[in-house]
């Protein structure tokens, strides 16, 4: 704990509005781009084993995306929390909300461990795993038994995020991409682990992430976890509670969604179609870190100010943060169209996906225009997550991404018979429409907020 990270953290988080955005969105999309490499990499190695080991970790994916989720959550509602406190410039119960933080990772690690360890079988199969349910067991059970280390990362990212103090996060998914990367080939090829050796790999990447971080908080953090601080808050934790349980649930969505999208892949094109997907998707996640970090920095300035109740300046936060998002993804968008054949190698450099090539280039190129409306719905949910709003935002993401991309996806892969291809167009068009109502929707919300702005000024001047 120190002083120094007060002035710098914090001073960001209530000073300019455009800059706070910017200063840390910037080590944020550092930070994300490493952190989705995990998933990439994985990817890329496990592409060598053939397509079925690629499909099986993408049958896994949704269950992970579940742990995930909720961490994130917890950690969602970790930066909504503490930073709202911070804005207030009530340290005290800024410190408690971190500590009440640590106790619900604790509960979430031995309920995810136990949960995904023994029920991983049944839920591989309800999703449709099939001839990859072994394979897909082998990498799950393997990887949920470091969930400790998974929910305490992402907890605490949060916790760092809420203080503004983003470059350590950077530093952390970067010494765990690092890792990653060099223990991928040595567990998967040199101690011939397989799939196994790719989970592995990971955990022990962010086991050591864990400790470096549980270092910064007992050293060098203006939060202080110092265990004597915490009292038991029941409203603390439900203060935390209405912004992590919506923000995993809205990665509960993007599971569910996962799992719909491979079931009806299953259905109109097997395996094959699967794994095109499996290995998509995994350039799509880096494609729109920009866009996700944007608005996960746009959560810690918009809940600063709206302790601090300087209601103007969430209005330029969003505004501000669809723009910045915009522009990046659309050079984003650019870049990947023109540089489709090539990026699709990495996974196809195999036999045993060769034939994937032009399959993964056309989904990459349609994907392409999935981009567009992301900062729009990214940061319409991250603006109702920042004002405590959490089930707002789980709205948001509920008929953007669960009615409307399957909606959408499954009418053009299957009633109009466009298989594949179908699923991809209708991630766009589900994206497209719901980012939309998302727009309107937060514009709504931001113009009573002025309203209650401008009545609460009348107030004050009557009263002086």
């Amino acid at each position: 704990m120190t002083s120094n990270n007060e002035t710098k953290g914090v001073n960001i988080l209530l000073g300019d509005p455009k800059k706070a955005v910017l200063k840390l969105s910037i080590p944020m999309i550092i930070a994300m781009t490493i952190n989705s490499l995990y998933a990439l990499i994985d990817g890329i190695w496990v592409a060598g084993i053939g397509d079925s080991a690629l499909a099986a970790i993408g049958f896994v994916n949704p269950v992970y995306l579940i742990v995930m989720g909720f961490s994130n959550g917890i950690g969602a509602g970790a930066t909504a929390v503490i930073s709202r406190y911070i804005g207030a410039k009530n340290k005290n119960k800024a410190d408690n909300g971190a500590l009440h933080v640590m106790v619900l990772t604790v509960i979430l690690s031995i309920l995810f461990t136990f949960t995904f360890v023994v029920l991983l079988k049944p839920i591989l199969e309800l999703i449709g795993a099939g001839s990859t349910i072994d394979l897909s067991l082998e990498y799950g059970q393997t990887l949920f038994l470091g969930s400790i280390f998974i929910v305490f990362s992402s907890t605490a990212y949060g916790i760092l995020r809420a203080e503004g103090n983003v470059s350590k996060t950077t530093y952390a998914m970067l010494l765990g991409a690092i890792i990653n990367i060099i223990l991928d080939p040595i567990f998967i090829y040199t101690l011939k682990m397989g799939v196994s050796g790719a989970a592995i790999a990971t955990i022990i990447s962010l086991a050591a992430v864990s400790l470096l971080l549980l270092y910064w908080f007992k050293r060098d953090t203006y939060i202080d976890l110092s265990s004597k601080k915490f009292k038991p808050d029941l409203k603390l934790t439900k203060q935390i509670l209405n912004v992590g349980v919506p923000a995993g649930m809205e990665f509960l969505i993007i599971a569910i969604l996962s799992g719909t999208l491979n079931a009806i892949l299953m259905i109109t094109n097997g395996v094959d179609a699967v794994a095109v997907y499996t290995a998509g998707w995994r350039v799509v996640m880096i494609a729109m870190v920009p866009a996700i970090s944007i608005g996960v920095s746009s959560v810690a300035v918009v809940g600063a100010n709206f302790g601090a109740e300087r209601f103007k300046n969430m209005k330029i936060v969003y505004n501000y943060s669809i723009k910045l998002g915009f522009i990046i993804i659309a050079l984003i968008s650019i870049a990947i169209f023109i540089l489709a054949p090539y990026i699709s190698y990495i996974f196809t450099y195999s036999p045993q996906t060769a034939g994937l090539g032009k399959l993964i280039t056309d989904f990459l190129r349609v994907t392409c225009l999935f981009y567009i409306f992301l900062p729009i719905g990214i940061t319409s949910s991250s603006l109702f997550q920042g004002v405590g709003k959490g089930f707002n935002a789980l709205a948001v993401t509920a008929i953007r991404l669960l009615i409307l991309e399957v909606i959408f996806a499954y009418v053009l892969a299957i009633p109009l018979g466009f298989g594949q291809y179908g699923v991809w167009f209708g991630i766009v068009l589900g994206n497209g429409v719901g980012s939309l109502i998302a727009y309107i929707w937060s514009k709504t919300y931001l113009r009573k907020i002025e309203r209650h702005d401008e009545i609460l000024n009348i107030n004050k001047s009557k009263n002086r």
